[in-house]
């Protein structure tokens, strides 16, 4: 993706990307080639900041507060290793950016739980997460938190899968709603940057890939893990014999295929193979690993040294946090000065003139 293609889909010279993951485990292959290869090519041409929604993984992990946490790091390891550089990417943690709480708390006055429920992201992962109306406050109300993000880092490009347009919708509604009320463009729309492949199914073909499932193979995956979950994949279950002509529609292997070989000519001729009939699932199954051995491995080898060295990995989430800190709060400082609302707490981002006389008492509920 040329620099050109990316500004043309953000209406904005440097296009300002706002991306994250949930740190509720390990990221695999279909975080991969759904996010974190983009993400690698975005910081060559955008200002990119990726965001570990720590607050957000709790909608629905708040009894086991340890897992987010200790995945915060793992996860970092996982961006690190893939390519991601912290010198042109800012990697921040979100329980650590007090204005994107207060943002969230603005924002649930300008949105109603019934447009909440219509989401329909919400209703799929409700539904998933078999909540039915037993469902946390903090997950239904997470459109609202998710659309804090994105405007509190002035997001103009969004990297999201089809499954997600729903959110910057939702999102761009309430910019539109406070904007009209303020009189100015406080707040920026954010255009949606769709995946280039879809969802990648799981090993089963029955689900997305996903760790707790069990049918995932994780970034850092050895050798034999990567043979063990190739060889087991599903492929067509009619195709008994050798010379069976076989289906290529929903076989996990071509899947893979399409999303990992860059040999899209030689898959293809793979295809119209297997469908004739006379190529056996041995010889795509090790196609198929090959690929991701070679993928893996390098990957593999920097998270390794990386993890040898947690100092370094800590710092680089300090540093980015730090520089995500000041640009949340000017635009929460803009945000309340805006809308005309009294500010004690992070005065130190209001322009000098709104901001009203304090007593020595309320100075102490500030940010110092």
């Amino acid at each position: 993706m040329t620099r050109q293609d990316i500004s043309s889909t953000a209406g904005s010279a440097v296009p300002i990307v706002l991306t994250g993951d949930r740190p509720t485990g390990a990221l695999h292959l279909g975080h991969y080639v759904g996010s974190l290869a983009r993400r690698v090519e975005l910081q060559d041409h955008c200002r990119q900041f990726l965001l570990l929604a720590d607050m957000q993984a709790l909608t629905d992990n708040a009894a086991d507060t340890g897992k987010v946490t200790r995945n915060i790091f793992e996860v970092a390891l996982d961006y690190l290793a893939v390519g991601i550089d912290p010198d042109r990417t800012t990697i921040c943690v979100q329980s650590c950016l007090p204005a994107l709480a207060d943002l969230t708390m603005l924002f649930l006055n300008f949105v109603t739980v019934a447009r909440l429920e219509r989401n329909p992201t919400v209703k799929e992962e409700i539904r998933l997460r078999g909540f039915e109306r037993d469902v946390p406050a903090g997950f239904l109300c997470y459109p609202a938190a998710q659309a804090a993000d994105i405007t509190a880092f002035r997001a103009t490009l969004v990297p999201v899968g089809d499954d997600q347009l729903p959110m910057i919708e939702q999102t761009n509604e309430i910019v539109r709603r406070i904007n009209r009320l303020t009189g100015r463009e406080v707040l920026v729309e954010a255009a949606a940057l769709t995946a280039r492949v879809g969802r990648l199914p799981g090993v089963d073909g029955k689900s997305k890939m996903s760790k707790s499932q069990g049918n995932a193979i994780t970034l850092s995956a050895g050798p034999d893990e990567i043979r063990a979950a190739v060889r087991a994949m599903y492929t067509d279950p009619n195709h008994l014999r050798v010379s069976d002509p076989g289906s290529v529609e929903n076989n996990v292997v071509f899947t893979y295929l399409d999303a990992f070989d860059d040999d899209k000519a030689g898959v293809e001729a793979l295809k119209e193979h297997y469908r004739r009939g006379g190529l056996g699932d041995t010889v795509i199954k090790k196609r198929l690993e090959d690929r991701l051995q070679a993928l893996l491995a390098p990957i593999r080898d920097r998270r390794a040294r990386l993890a040898a060295d947690p100092g370094y990995v800590h710092d680089c989430l300090c540093r980015g946090t730090e520089i995500a800190d000041e640009v949340t709060h000017a635009t929460l400082a803009e945000v309340w000065d805006a809308l005309g609302l009294y500010r004690v707490r992070g005065m130190r981002d209001l322009p000098r003139e709104s901001a009203p006389e304090v007593t020595p008492h309320a100075a102490v509920m500030g940010r110092g």
